[in-house]
């Protein structure tokens, strides 16, 4: 609409593919954080759950290891022999068989009965060894050492008897006492063994003393500090059945189907819970994204001409579509990211100095030592990443530059200065990109290490602690969860905070835009009748200039149009040309004069309905996808076939439409073979179509050829019949039947009238229209 002459030089911005830059930061990120959280009041209930289901996901998996511990300590139990019953039993037998006791029982079996003539016989017998008799005489005082007697002695004094229904020969007894010399090999005879002990119950099952006897035999012959566990199990297979009831490895299958079920609840709770929280915010994050990009494009309709010669319509659509798929991708998946990892991370480290302190100091010094590697390596790679983008941003460069200009490289023999040239450039990004992704290759092996890392410190300390009854196996497992739960959330912390500072960034740039000055609101404004204004046009003392420009582009503009003049605006690069009719479309607001229509100021008519009178074909010419139809048609309702045939035979189309496959119903796309001048004839018959009061020409033939000029010449003269039309042209042959010419010169009309009378005043018009025949 308006030529670069007229206007600002705009900043212009090299915007590169999605996610190829480095992350932008923002100018003050708790500001842009701020305004981000109030644009998201609306929702600001839904992400509350969300964030709290988040929360509620990252607790369940904290609970998990500790169940998990609980289910490796029961299934352990049902794995090795019961210690705690074989302390009990032990405990029972120990009481069962102490000296006290089992002396007055044994005297009991054992049936002495040394009368006055017993010991005389004794005493005198010859055959009978002095210690012996020094025992019999003490015996009444220790009855326990009958075990030092003598074989020959025992003959003398034991005999067979019944002790409880059992049948007890003097030969048992004597085998008995000697047993008792021998602790480290007990053999008990089996009369003996049957009323020896009382029996006993443990865990309600009764074990009798023959069965005791025989516990005590095989663990008297064990060490535990040496045995092979192994060994330790033949051993007890040895044992009587009741004993093995007792001790033998018993799983707990209520309890564990118990915790099995409450893990199994725990992680679907979790999955689900974390599930339904991504849902939420991928729900919140596109109605957002949503909203932002209707409120742009309801924005940039009110924006003023002057935003986008400002900036660059690149930097524009980047905000549109860029930046909120930014701040969409980071709700999506950063905000729920940041806030389950976070409580990951605090409520795991609380969990673990919980369970065990000293695993607990192992896990996050093990941990923390591979992140500070980690850390230093980004450290250094970072640079390495700044140039590669820079060195890609060259090569780039070079690359559109060649390539715009490949016609004049190729006329001038460059191809060499400019393959050296991409070489040198290729070289350099190649060495960078090397170095980066190199470093960038170390995350994911080095995380792999810190955990691996973290799981081997954790093992070989709760090993240690386990052997010395400080903790269980459990606890360990529950430990190498923990580690996992430890060592991920703060790699995903340091990549949710990157995605804020680019979302920062980019709500920034979004709400920027939102919170530009709006042109004035139109309220009360006259409504003319395109059917009915006759054409009038007056400028009367005009005076505009372009925001940051010193000096005003237009200065003391003064013309009077009558309806149905064609009006030639003419004049060099900068004059002003196309600053007017910007002005005139109320494109831009004027500094002071008036522009009238029909004798009503502009300022006091709507910019719609000014837009309503007038029809615009433009030097740029714009087609959208669609059929050649569509496009002729563009915004307009009830054009019937013959109207647009008729505007194509008056411009000349008809002939080339009618070669394409489908005719008018042809769709034009960027490959189909339609040449710039044809493009242009498009736009002049969709100009065509309109009715209205004005017409604006603004170089609508410079991409025709000089036959076809002559065809749109004789188009546009029956186009502006009755019509109040305004011609911008450099190439002035074409305005030769003109009504009225103003020569702008500086922003001023410095010569009016037709094509004949400014020929004969010779003047600047004179000048400029010689020139164009000068070789």
């Amino acid at each position: 609409m308006h030529n670069e002459e007229a206007t600002p030089r705009r900043n212009k911005q090299h915007i590169g593919p999605p996610g190829r830059g480095v992350v932008e930061k923002p100018k003050n990120f708790k500001v842009a954080i701020k305004r981000i959280v109030k644009e998201l009041d609306s929702f600001k209930c839904v992400i509350i759950i969300a964030l709290l289901l988040a929360v509620l996901g990252a607790i369940l998996s904290i609970s998990a290891p500790n169940r998990l511990s609980d289910l490796t300590d029961e299934i352990s139990k049902g794995l090795v022999v019961n210690k705690k019953n074989i302390k009990k039993l032990s405990n029972k037998i120990k009481d069962n068989f102490n000296d006290k006791k089992l002396a007055n029982k044994s005297m009991e079996i054992l049936d002495i009965n040394i009368d006055q003539n017993k010991i005389i016989e004794i005493m005198i017998s010859t055959n009978i060894p002095y210690e012996d008799k020094k025992i019999i005489r003490n015996l009444s005082d220790n009855p326990t050492s009958i075990s030092s007697l003598s074989e020959n002695t025992l003959n003398l004094i034991l005999e067979n008897s019944v002790y409880n229904g059992v049948k007890i020969t003097k030969e048992d007894k004597i085998k008995y006492l000697k047993s008792l010399k021998n602790k480290k090999n007990i053999d008990i005879p089996k009369s003996i063994s049957k009323v020896l002990l009382d029996d006993i119950k443990v865990d309600n099952i009764k074990i009798s003393s023959i069965e005791q006897i025989k516990f005590i035999k095989v663990m008297s012959s064990v060490n535990a500090k040496k045995i092979n566990p192994n060994k330790l199990y033949k051993k007890l297979d040895k044992m009587p059945k009741s004993i093995k009831k007792v001790i033998n490895p018993k799983m707990n299958k209520i309890k564990i189907k118990e915790i099995t079920i409450l893990l199994a609840i725990i992680y679907i709770c979790s999955a689900l819970a974390t599930y339904v929280q991504g849902l939420i915010m991928a729900v919140v994050s596109n109605k957002f994204t949503k909203k932002l990009r209707s409120r742009i494009s309801k924005k940039i309709n009110l924006l003023p001409l002057k935003y986008f010669d400002k900036n660059s319509i690149g930097d524009i659509l980047s905000r549109v579509t860029n930046d909120i798929d930014t701040i969409g991708q980071t709700m999506n998946q950063s905000l729920g990211t940041l806030v389950s990892s976070s409580t990951l991370f605090l409520g795991t480290t609380i969990m673990m100095f919980y369970t065990n302190w000293i695993m607990a100091l192992t896990a996050i010094i093990s941990s923390f030592l591979g992140f500070i590697f980690m850390f230093i390596v980004l450290s250094k790679s970072q640079k390495y990443f700044n140039a590669r983008q820079k060195q890609l941003g060259n090569l780039n460069g070079h690359i559109e530059e060649i390539y715009s200009g490949l016609n004049v490289v190729k006329v001038y023999n460059g191809k060499e200065e400019s393959d050296k040239k991409f070489d040198s450039y290729n070289k350099e990004v190649y060495d960078a990109n090397r170095k980066s992704q190199f470093l960038s290759g170390l995350m994911m092996p080095m995380m792999i290490f810190i955990g691996n890392f973290g799981y081997v410190a954790v093992c070989i300390v709760g090993a240690l602690l386990t052997m010395n009854n400080y903790t269980s196996f459990g606890v360990i497992v529950a430990f190498m969860a923990y580690i996992r739960l430890f060592t991920n959330p703060l790699s995903q912390i340091a990549q949710a905070m990157t995605s804020l500072q680019s979302t920062a960034a980019a709500g920034e740039r979004v709400f920027n835009l939102l919170d530009e000055e709006e042109m004035p609101k139109e309220e009360n404004k006259i409504v003319l009748d395109k059917d009915k204004v006759k054409g009038e046009i007056e400028f009367d003392k005009v005076v505009f200039k372009y925001d940051g420009n010193k000096e005003p582009t237009i200065k003391d503009f003064t013309a009077r149009i009558k309806p149905g003049q064609k009006v030639a605006i003419v004049g060099p690069t900068g004059a002003g040309k196309t600053t007017m009719v910007n002005l005139l479309m109320k494109f831009y607001d004027i500094d002071s004069g008036n522009i009238k229509i029909d004798g009503v100021s502009t300022k006091k008519i709507s910019r719609a309905n000014i837009h309503s009178l007038f029809t615009m074909v433009l030097q740029d010419t714009w087609l959208f996808a669609g059929t050649i139809k569509e496009n002729i048609i563009y915004n307009r309702k009830n054009v019937s076939d013959e109207r647009v045939i008729e505007v194509c035979k008056t411009v000349g189309l008809h002939h080339f439409i009618k070669t394409l496959p489908k005719g008018y119903n042809s769709d034009i796309t960027n490959n189909e073979s339609v040449s710039s001048g044809q493009r242009q004839l498009i736009t002049i018959a969709r100009g065509m179509i309109e009715n209205a009061p004005f017409l604006i020409l603004d170089e609508a033939t410079s991409n025709v050829d000089t036959r076809t000029e002559e065809l749109v010449q004789s188009a546009m003269d029956k186009l502006t019949d009755g019509k109040t039309s305004f011609i911008i042209a450099h190439r002035l042959s074409t305005i030769k039947n003109a009504d009225l010419i103003l020569v702008m010169k500086d922003g001023n009309i410095i010569e009016t009238g037709n094509h004949d009378e400014l020929m004969k005043e010779n003047g600047f018009y004179a000048e400029l229209y010689n020139s164009q025949f000068e070789l």
